[in-house]
């Protein structure tokens, strides 16, 4: 799948002038005002073909993108919103890429999606081209659209949870979920420094599955029957079985 850069960079490299067409007209003349208009329609054409490829097929790709993907799609995106701003920022050679390696590195806490829609919201809101710390924030600010607290207020919800823990009024199910498989034990001896980082990696599971449009559920435990049925003694094993054989004459 080609992301939304190497699209662009394909269009600006591709020879865009219509086949057989002639080079010679005079710049100032009619006919040479006409043909830079109609090349000058080509490429916008051209342009808004690739684009909208790109779009589609990284929306059939949905939430299978991994976080490379996603980095590249961003700064697409930021080149697009941002243009001057963009090139100037990353004008020496090979800034871009190691820019994009330090995003990487600083958003991969975040699921995918979380960061799309981020950039996204960012583009909406900012007139100067973000930084990692405004993007970090956007991030944090993301999961509430899925419903989805934070890391942090999940990991305190958690430990603040009282028996039975199925009961409580839970904001997600994904928070239930994550303080399960980390251990109800573990949430409640372990300091925070030593349990956070199992917990806050279960619950980013939990969210991508949230995310991929899973529903969680919390399963209740079933529930103890109304009798419970006791073994007979030996002594009225013997009195029912007379019974069932002076019923039956046997």
């Amino acid at each position: 799948m080609k992301t939304l850069d190497q699209v662009l960079k394909q269009v600006r490299t591709t020879d865009l002038s219509p086949a057989g067409s002639k080079t010679n007209s005079k710049p100032g003349t009619k006919a040479g005002t006409k043909k830079m208009v109609h090349e000058s329609e080509l490429v916008l054409e051209k342009t808004d073909s690739a684009l909208h490829s790109a779009r589609t097929n990284s929306a059939s790709s949905g939430s299978n993108r991994d976080h490379v993907d996603v980095i590249n799609q961003i700064f697409a995106e930021f080149e697009l919103a941002y243009h001057n701003q963009f090139h100037k920022a990353y004008a020496q050679e090979g800034s871009l890429n190691l820019a994009k390696k330090y995003w990487l590195n600083c958003l991969s806490e975040f699921i995918p999606e979380v960061i799309l829609r981020a950039a996204r919201q960012v583009v909406k809101s900012q007139d100067y081209l973000p930084t990692v710390s405004s993007m970090i924030k956007a991030c944090e600010n993301t999961l509430p659209l899925f419903g989805l607290p934070t890391p942090q207020a999940a990991y305190i919800e958690a430990c603040c949870a009282l028996e039975p823990k199925h009961a409580n009024n839970w904001s997600h199910p994904a928070v239930y979920l994550a303080a399960k498989a980390t251990s109800w034990f573990a949430l409640a001896n372990e300091t925070q420094a030593t349990i956070f980082p199992a917990f806050e990696y279960n619950y980013h599971l939990l969210c991508q599955q949230v995310v991929r449009g899973e529903v969680l559920a919390i399963n209740l435990p079933v529930a103890l029957p109304a009798t419970i049925a006791a073994p007979l003694s030996a002594a009225e094993n013997k009195a029912r079985m007379k019974k069932f054989r002076a019923k039956y004459g046997l």
